[in-house]
């Protein structure tokens, strides 16, 4: 298992075609069948990066080289190069508001319709990500640059003002811009690769007069200039995951910390946990909030946490540390039954009680 998982992330598409390693619809026909679902142990994926529940209940879990992983009815089935998706294309998914569901990866952004099974509509060929915002709209992140689409063929270019001038400390990607989010206010996140992260608001749009965007950095209190993920969380505090720059060597910054949501854009105050092992001065890839309200933290090497009525709770217990004992948490899911889904480097794994349990492709995925 490598060291850092964030950077195999974007350096795969150098190797990824002599390394993929794809299953074929013959193996997901197997598998859905029934056939050896119960006896096969195999993890799902090396890694897994993505988890997304559907609006009729399906789990989707993006892979690296292993496509996109479908479960329904307690069925697994694959979305892999027999239906066009390249072996890299299937990280992250949304469900647009007409069902068709979005795959994008670093081999670019394809559309399933599952009421059509067939090939996907190849939407982008470039390294992208897929969010949606409070209307349901889709919005595309690739090349440095975000597209809002209304449907697949009305993208619009939201246009984000990165700095001309490279980041000062590391990037492997410099240009790189992500949509995040859209909080309750209507306020937009983005987030970057060492230009820290950046809010626009839309009540200092409607005015027409300054800025109405803000950028935080280190300077202003955040972990680090790399913001890898955002979230708002009931209260209408925004956290922010971060990772170090790792070359020449590490930074030695990242962490999780919060933005206070009662002070004005610009002059917010950031609180960082120094105190609470692995959350500071790490490297940060996921955030989540459940249903309940609790926020998740992945914590690089010692595990995952869970912030709830302001007490931080560490899962730490594998059944299978040589699979994900270094705890590189990629992606999170609760599913509308309760059920905790994590995709580590090393594999899908679900929580039961206070243990991190491995689902290979046999499940149970009931």
């Amino acid at each position: 298992m490598p060291s850092h998982p964030w950077p195999l992330l974007l350096f795969l598409p150098l190797f990824a075609c002599s390394n993929a390693r794809t299953h074929g619809q013959r193996t997901a026909d197997r598998i859905a069948s029934g056939t050896d679902t119960a006896r096969d142990s195999t993890p799902l994926a090396e890694y897994v990066v993505g988890a997304f529940e559907d609006s009729q209940g399906g789990l989707w879990f993006g892979t690296i080289n292993s496509g996109v992983a479908h479960v329904v009815d307690g069925r697994l089935t694959f979305i892999d190069s027999t239906q066009g998706l390249p072996p890299n294309g299937g990280h992250g998914m949304v469900e647009a508001p007409d069902g068709t569901l979005w795959i994008a990866g670093h081999d670019g952004v394809f559309l399933h319709d599952p009421s059509r099974p067939g090939p996907l509509q190849v939407l982008h060929r470039s390294g992208a990500t897929v969010r949606t915002d409070r209307s349901g709209h889709v919005w595309v992140s690739t090349q440095g640059k975000v597209f809002r689409y209304t449907d697949a063929s009305a993208p619009v270019e939201f246009v984000v003002p990165l700095p001309k001038e490279l980041p000062t400390a590391y990037s492997i990607d410099p240009r790189k811009l992500v949509f995040q989010l859209e909080d309750s206010r209507g306020r937009r996140w983005f987030g970057t690769d060492g230009h820290g992260a950046f809010c626009w608001d839309p009540v200092g749009a409607a005015r027409g007069t300054g800025d109405p965007f803000t950028r935080y950095t280190k300077e202003d209190g955040l972990c680090s200039n790399t913001p890898w993920s955002i979230v708002e969380d009931r209260e209408g505090r925004i956290w922010f995951a971060c990772i170090q720059a790792f070359q020449p060597r590490e930074s030695g910054d990242g962490g999780l910390c919060v933005l206070d949501p009662s002070t004005p854009l610009g002059v917010g105050t950031f609180r960082t946990f120094p105190d609470v092992p692995g959350l500071h001065h790490n490297d940060l890839y996921t955030l989540y909030v459940d249903r309940d309200g609790a926020l998740w933290s992945s914590a690089y090497k010692h595990g995952v946490y869970r912030y709830h009525n302001g007490r931080f709770t560490l899962f730490n217990t594998t059944d299978r540390p040589d699979l994900n004992g270094n705890f590189g948490l990629q992606a999170m899911l609760q599913d509308r039954r309760g059920r905790y889904w994590m995709g580590f480097s090393g594999g899908l794994f679900t929580l039961e009680g206070d243990r991190l349990v491995h689902v290979p492709r046999g499940g149970p995925w009931e």
